[in-house]
């Protein structure tokens, strides 16, 4: 009786196809990486480390900002409704906008791919979205891995991390020390849902079928800030800020503020987007909601009133920055006023 000859592949990975991957990987972060006047950058794809030249940054008193983050179970609608395109851009976004929390600038991310089974069509899919992440963040793909992890994943299911290094002046940098009492609290529109409580989202799917405007709204990429954000830390125009992801407003903001103070949130103030009302309207309680989701608000910016004008300058119409509360020294961390306005 001829033997089982065991290999690798027969095992459940294909480590050509992986190579093939990396090949494709490397080709197109090539076409879309920075290349400053004095550089010759080249993406370091393939290699064991990736090296990131910071010299050109001209920050003569730098502090490295790192983040890491992933996009929870929005991948599992993202695979059912074979949408990939732009959940690389919820990755990107994920991490980066944690970044600026403190005004780092983003430099480089690198991804981590872990999939039951490499499929060529997928990960290309995937990979275009954290690309285009990238580019609206303006910073570089510069490695990463992709692990074939047939038995640990079902069949089609992947899991998706990130991790991204930002850089900041020391001058620059932003923190809850500078926060004072009588700060106003702006809250800038998110774009939808953006990579939060989709583990709740799934679960009111399952007996509730959503019109299709709401469920094309299910899978819109967050909004990535760094643009904005960067050029407001620039002008010296903000004192803190705070990325509202998992926890919502209710546990966000204070992270921002120093001990003793407290955030004022007018919760009627909030504009509410239609998917959130949606989601409500599944009996869902106010609390639940402002724990879980954004509710309508991304990100948050603590400053002095009198900025408040020059600020809206750098946003357009659809994620214009308004008023939600203020800053008061109170040994009550968060204090809610009003209710949502459904």
């Amino acid at each position: 009786m001829k033997k089982k000859l065991y290999s690798y592949k027969n095992s459940g990975v294909d480590i050509s196809l992986g190579n093939d991957f990396v090949k494709h990987l490397s080709k197109i972060t090539n076409k879309n990486v920075k290349k400053g006047k004095k550089s010759k950058k080249q993406n370091n794809i393939g290699s064991f480390g990736s090296i990131f030249d910071i010299s050109n940054n001209n920050i003569k008193d730098p502090l490295i900002v790192s983040c890491t983050d992933g996009v929870g179970t929005k991948l599992e609608l993202s695979n059912k409704y074979n949408k990939l395109e732009t959940i690389g851009i919820d990755l990107v976004a994920m991490c980066v906008n944690d970044l600026i929390v403190q005004g780092a600038k983003p430099l480089f991310f690198l991804d981590y791919i872990a999939i039951d089974k490499i499929k060529m069509k997928k990960l290309k899919k995937i990979i275009s979205g954290i690309i285009k992440g990238c580019k609206i963040s303006n910073c570089d793909l510069i490695g990463g891995e992709t692990a074939e992890m047939s038995g640990i994943y079902k069949k089609d299911k992947f899991d998706l991390a990130g991790f991204s290094v930002g850089i900041v002046s020391k001058k620059k940098l932003l923190k809850k020390d500078n926060v004072k009492s009588g700060d106003v609290i702006l809250g800038i529109p998110s774009s939808g849902i953006h990579s939060n409580g989709y583990t709740l989202v799934r679960s009111i799917l399952k007996n509730n079928n959503p019109p299709p405007k709401i469920k094309k709204n299910l899978l819109t990429p967050t909004k990535i800030y760094v643009s904005e954000i960067l050029k407001l830390c620039k002008n010296n125009l903000i004192h803190s800020a705070a990325n509202i992801t998992g926890g919502g407003i209710i546990e966000n903001i204070i992270r921002s503020i120093p001990d003793n103070y407290s955030a004022n949130i007018d919760l009627s103030k909030i504009k509410i987007l239609n998917v959130f009302s949606w989601l409500k309207s599944k009996n869902v309680s106010d609390l639940e909601m402002l724990r879980t989701f954004n509710c309508g608000i991304g990100f948050c910016l603590i400053t002095n009133k009198r900025n408040v004008k020059k600020i809206k300058k750098y946003f357009s119409k659809k994620y214009m920055p308004y008023i939600i509360g203020y800053i008061s020294k109170n040994k009550k961390r968060l204090n809610l006023q009003n209710k949502l306005s459904w």
